[in-house]
């Protein structure tokens, strides 16, 4: 299960030693916003190293590479610089719907057959939300490609886009263009059938508010949260981590179920669960296995 997604800058050694030991269970390798243009030739060989060390243990975190946009002319020299070094995902920015992951898709199968990776071992990220025309295609990412393993989103760049002044309230709360951003991208996961996950929060001194959006977000479904800090990743781990009595009202709703197939609703404890509850509980105990 995949709870925090760790930001690390690609071009600084020391953070990506810190990622590491972050306690996240995905690091993300930035090619993209947090690395300068002149970098970034020096960001993709660091990657690759880092990449070559550290993907063959078997006791890490996942690797994930954020590549540079497809319109930016970039992302074959990012791709080129990094699949040798087998991650396990490509995070894939400003994307725009399913033709976006397709078009990632066919660039990563011809890397992987030039450097000897399996055939489709490469899965894919998209970050769905940071350009008005991406909030159009949210509902076309279902059945792109089996590579997609989950649709998170953002609100910085799309926010310059729109020209906002800013993309929260007074009170710290996503304004309602970026509330309609994040449940596109919620019901795209959804109806993709793929991981959702939340995006930053970035002020990432104020604990009190990141657990406080990390608890919404997984009330409404989501299943993990990026993080642009590591002190950011414990308080993640925790509020996506299922707690022992919900496993246990899980694992006793689906055997309920189990021992009555034809059942339309069962009883536990004085309280009745209905099919929804049943599909409710399947996949918070599908969280809790092995990603």
């Amino acid at each position: 299960m995949i709870r925090s997604f760790l930001f690390v800058p690609a071009d600084s050694e020391k953070k990506l030693a810190r990622g590491l030991e972050s306690g996240a269970d995905a690091v993300i390798l930035d090619l993209e916003d947090s690395v300068a243009a002149e970098r970034k030739p020096a960001a993709r060989e660091m990657a690759l190293a880092f990449l070559r060390q550290h993907a063959p243990q078997a006791q890490r975190p996942q690797l994930v590479v954020r590549v540079n946009a497809l319109d930016t002319g970039m992302t074959d020299a990012d791709l080129d610089g990094v699949v040798a070094g087998k991650p396990d995902m490509i995070l894939l920015p400003k994307a725009e719907g399913g033709p976006a992951v397709i078009h990632l898709d066919a660039k990563l199968t011809a890397r992987e057959a030039i450097h000897g990776v399996s055939d489709g071992a490469i899965r894919i990220l998209a970050l769905a939300t940071e350009t008005a025309a991406s909030l159009f295609v949210c509902g076309s990412y279902r059945n792109s490609s089996p590579r997609l393993t989950g649709i998170t989103w953002g609100a910085e760049d799309l926010s310059a886009e729109l020209g906002s002044e800013t993309n929260r309230d007074a009170k710290g709360q996503f304004t309602s263009p970026y509330l309609l951003a994040r449940n596109l991208s919620l019901a795209a996961a959804s109806a993709a059938r793929v991981q959702a996950i939340d995006t930053v929060y970035a002020d990432f001194r104020n604990m009190t508010g990141l657990r406080e959006e990390a608890e919404e977000a997984r009330r409404d479904g989501f299943t993990a949260k990026m993080a642009i800090h590591p002190a950011q990743v414990a308080i993640i781990n925790a509020v996506f981590t299922p707690t022992p009595e919900a496993i246990q009202t899980a694992q006793a709703v689906v055997a309920a179920f189990a021992a009555d197939p034809s059942a339309g609703v069962v009883a536990i404890g004085g309280v009745m669960y209905d099919r929804p509850h049943l599909t409710r509980a399947q996949r918070l105990l599908a969280r809790i296995k092995p990603a």
